[in-house]
């Protein structure tokens, strides 16, 4: 897909690309620039461990999109292959 930079440096994102990639507004990324190619990699989420009856409890303390069970399951066939 082709896109354009405007004056502040900035690179729109196409829809589709944001859907797939499970991207919102706020969501952080890692910019990872390698053999002259620009890729966009969701940023590992943040989190805080407490202890809750015993047991850990991990909270983002930034939004994350819900686990499904396609994305579980998709992401289970994926290893298998």
């Amino acid at each position: 897909m082709r896109t354009t930079i405007d004056a502040a440096g900035r690179i729109v994102v196409p829809k589709a690309v944001r859907d797939a990639m499970g991207l919102t507004a706020g969501r952080e990324i890692d910019l990872v620039f390698a053999g002259g190619r620009i890729e966009i990699e969701l940023a590992p989420a943040r989190v805080t461990v407490e202890a809750d009856d015993g047991l850990p409890r991990l909270t983002a303390e930034t939004p994350v999109p819900p686990l499904t069970d396609d994305l579980v399951r998709d992401t289970i066939e994926a290893t298998r292959r």
